[in-house]
């Protein structure tokens, strides 16, 4: 998956969290994008299995969507407080940063980060 869909998979889980449903119109106001991106982020990530949409309009992860954005959620959550605690980064930049390296970090570099994050 590519990084843009992995960060429309993040979005959905976070709003999700935060307002208890996610509308196409709450990922385009959260990402400033507009919509017609995100019509055709959904129909990508509809065809992929990763989220289904309600008759009312609600955009729900599947199962496989579910894991997916669970997963780089936790990578940027981790690699966010890494590089705040490790190298006294402020949290705007550690967000900012988070962000790209989540979707390149090898497993094995996150499965380092994530013990030493549990360590201290």
């Amino acid at each position: 998956m590519q990084e843009s869909g992995e960060n429309y998979l993040e979005t959905i889980l976070i709003l999700h969290k935060r307002q208890g449903y996610v509308r196409s119109i709450d990922i385009a106001n959260e990402l400033s994008f507009s919509k017609p991106s995100i019509s055709r982020a959904v129909g990508i990530l509809k065809e992929g299995g990763y989220i289904t949409v309600e008759q009312s309009g609600n955009i729900v992860l599947t199962e496989k969507g579910f894991a997916k954005a669970s997963a780089v959620l936790e990578r940027h959550q981790l690699i966010t407080q890494f590089l705040q605690k490790t190298l006294g980064i402020d949290e705007a930049l550690a967000e900012q940063d988070a962000c790209r390296i989540e979707h390149v970090i090898s497993q094995q570099t996150f499965e380092r980060i994530k013990a030493y994050v549990a360590e201290k």
